[in-house]
């Protein structure tokens, strides 16, 4: 009883983690793509690494590290590459976790800063191609035209802003997209945690029947 349930437990976190190294993968190449072949810019100088591209580079990278030690760790039945995967993952989830603590203590701060950092990018506009290249994606992408509106742009609107009298703001226009998706966004990420949680929890059983096992065969 005590053989198949390890090897159970050893299939069931192999293929889970295997999933997931293909989708960190897929991550990897769309971060990679969109680094080489996307125009879209920077619109916070203060943090000029702050791109799409480099964001889903970093995240991919990560879940296939994650992903590579819990793959390997079930298989060879390794329990310290079992152990690392549990630490790595809850890392990430404590990680998460304080970040939305953040996010939501320092709100209202927040907003001030990305509406300061938009402003001094909008005075880029003309001399900085990388800028440029950010606000023509956003503002046709989510059909707005500045922070606030067409008043933004003090030389007159470009023409990657929607023509109408009707014309939102970016910033407004973000909110908004957020709100309309915040109960996808939302059970996206109780999706993530939980399975998270049930990897943590699939190494850590592993593990503990790894030793009842070691124990029974006198190992």
């Amino acid at each position: 009883m005590g053989m198949s349930s390890l090897k159970l437990l050893k299939y069931v976190l192999f293929f889970f983690n295997l999933i997931f190294w293909f989708c960190g993968c897929c991550i990897l190449g769309l971060g990679i793509y969109l680094l080489i072949h996307s125009k879209f810019g920077v619109l916070f100088h203060n943090l000029p690494s702050l791109t799409l591209g480099n964001v889903l580079v970093i995240v991919g990278s990560i879940i296939m590290v994650v992903a590579f030690l819990g793959c390997m760790g079930s298989i060879k039945e390794n329990k310290c590459l079992l152990m690392s995967f549990f630490v790595l993952l809850l890392i990430i989830l404590l990680a998460e976790v304080t970040l939305a603590i953040l996010l939501f203590v320092y709100e209202q701060r927040l907003k001030e800063y990305v509406a300061e950092g938009l402003t001094k990018s909008i005075q880029r506009y003309n001399s900085d191609n990388s800028t440029k290249a950010a606000w023509d994606s956003i503002q046709s992408f989510l059909q707005c035209c500045g922070i606030n509106g067409t008043s933004d742009w003090t030389s007159g609107p470009p023409a990657s802003c929607p023509k109408g009298s009707n014309v939102k703001g970016c910033y407004i226009q973000a909110k908004q997209w957020f709100h309309s998706n915040f109960l996808y966004i939302g059970i996206t990420t109780i999706c993530v945690c939980v399975i998270q949680v049930l990897g943590m929890s699939f190494a850590l059983t592993l593990n503990c029947q790894i030793d009842k096992t070691s124990q029974v065969l006198g190992l």
